[in-house]
């Protein structure tokens, strides 16, 4: 029971905390009236982190499934 409450759990949780990021992220931007430029820049800068997060998780999908 705890395994599949973790197996769903874990993924909701980490998208949740992804986009609450990119709130956070476009709130500064907005606060720090930054402009398009300004905000683009923010999320590659600070999204940068969160997109290696994403591509771990989806290279390892495809290691354990064979597809790589």
């Amino acid at each position: 029971m705890q395994q599949t409450f973790e197996a769903w759990i874990t993924p909701l949780m980490i998208g949740s905390l992804i986009l609450f990021m990119c709130f956070i992220i476009w709130d500064l931007a907005r606060k720090s009236k930054a402009g398009k430029f300004g905000t683009i820049m923010l999320f590659i800068v600070l999204g940068a982190g969160m997109l290696g997060y994403v591509i771990k998780v989806v290279i390892t999908y495809a290691m354990e499934n064979g597809a790589v």
